[in-house]
């Protein structure tokens, strides 16, 4: 769901707060329900879309195993959940993406017990990314999930078919550009904070390997594609300077470009602006040893290690995320457009079964790849999305940056992995 702040960007920690009343007090919502003794506090961060609050809030007071007092995290919730972990038994319940350091110091609770046959209806990429050492940490909500939208009549004006690997994208980039429309807008930046991953994907490459043990980008084809983020944005064609930036559909839907990659959530207003002159494409694929492909995120619902109440939170997280199906439909697409965590549950979402809805879903199944594994560090990130800055933006050798990427983050999955 599109958020007030990066929805996939847990910051470092920016100054020390004191745990306890002063962070439970902001802006706290009740949703009371139930006959139980118990009462849980659970932290959402503050979601873009209007309804969202108050379904959460009536979630809670549905519930019938205890209280659930619901908190509603409006600014830097990232360092609020840092600070909590660290020290304070508030939030019992609260969503996030896993790191690998919270499981290191024991902050968030093992939660393999509560799926049960519910399992093999996760989206495995999803259940992967909240997994460490083989163990679950974090019950998927929903999907985040990025594509490239275009306008089919643009394309058809110039006789361009929808691009299917990168050289045609940077092709399209160029030809549709005219009559004071850019061909592409991924970002101010250039499309390096957005497509980075797809770009190693595109070449059949990863962050890091299936397992974790190495990482994945130890190949010259990482080189390869990123040097064609440097084409394009040197085709003349690329939209910078937009007083949006990608995650806002505002270049787009003022028809200042042809081709934008923003997020699915954009899509009601996308629809809003331009009917059906709307097209989607994943990511397309360097050549045939890579694959198309979608970056999906996901905030999963995590157990406070200091909570008081640890089963009493586990049971709850069971209530809501595994066992209240069609809550976790209404959550995932009823506020904007996001999919369900689990597969058969878009069948139960009209909004899913045609359109552009049915195919993104099949381009999750087909090429869903994570955007942030928990073992990929920020420290290697940092490294990596400055060798992409350089390569796209200056000009600098792909094969020379991408290397120096490579070291620092070979350095962080060793320091990781003990």
């Amino acid at each position: 769901m599109a958020a007030q702040h990066s929805r996939r960007s847990f910051l470092t920690l920016a100054g020390m707060l004191t745990a306890g009343s002063a962070l439970a007090a902001c802006g706290s919502n009740t949703g009371r329900g139930g006959s139980g003794d118990t009462t849980l506090h659970q932290w959402y961060h503050a979601y873009g879309e209007d309804g969202v609050q108050a379904a959460v809030k009536r979630y809670a007071a549905a519930y019938r195993g205890g209280h659930v007092e619901v908190q509603w995290n409006p600014g830097d919730y990232d360092s609020k959940i840092l600070t909590a972990l660290q020290s304070s038994a508030i939030p019992d319940v609260f969503e996030a993406q896993v790191k690998l350091d919270w499981v290191r110091q024991k902050q968030v609770v093992p939660l393999d017990d509560l799926l049960g046959d519910a399992k093999a209806d996760f989206v495995p990429e999803l259940l992967k990314s909240q997994t460490v050492d083989g163990h679950l940490y974090g019950i998927p909500q929903a999907i985040d999930t990025q594509v490239l939208f275009y306008r089919p009549s643009l394309l058809q004006a110039a006789k361009i078919t929808p691009p299917t690997t990168v050289d045609e994208l940077v092709e399209a980039t160029k030809a549709l550009t005219k009559d004071g429309v850019k061909g592409l807008f991924a970002g101010n930046d250039g499309g390096v904070s957005v497509l980075m991953g797809p770009l190693l994907w595109s070449a059949g490459l990863d962050y890091l390997n299936a397992d974790n043990t190495a990482v994945g980008f130890d190949d010259p084809r990482a080189a390869a594609a990123f040097g064609k983020l440097r084409d394009i944005n040197k085709s003349g064609g690329l939209l910078l300077g937009s007083p949006t930036d990608w995650s806002d559909p505002g270049a787009f839907t003022s028809k200042r470009v042809a081709m934008q990659w923003t997020g699915l959530w954009n899509l009601p207003k996308i629809q809003e602006a331009l009917g059906d002159d709307i097209g989607v494409l994943p990511f397309p694929a360097m050549d045939a040893s890579g694959k198309p492909s979608v970056p999906v995120g996901a905030y999963s619902a995590m157990v406070n290690a200091r909570s008081g109440n640890v089963d009493a939170a586990k049971a709850f997280v069971k209530w809501l995320w595994v066992d209240q199906v069609q809550d976790q439909v209404e959550f995932a697409t009823a506020f904007g457009a996001h999919l369900p965590a689990r597969a058969s549950l878009s069948a139960k979402a009209p909004k899913l079964q045609s359109g552009v809805g049915a195919q993104v879903v099949k381009f999750v199944a087909d090429g869903g790849k994570i955007a942030s594994p928990a073992w990929w560090s920020a420290r290697s990130n940092t490294a990596l999305s400055d060798a992409v800055a350089r390569i796209a933006r200056e000009g600098a050798n792909p094969t020379q940056e991408t290397q120096k990427a490579l070291e620092v983050a070979k350095a962080e999955l060793a320091r990781a992995r003990g």
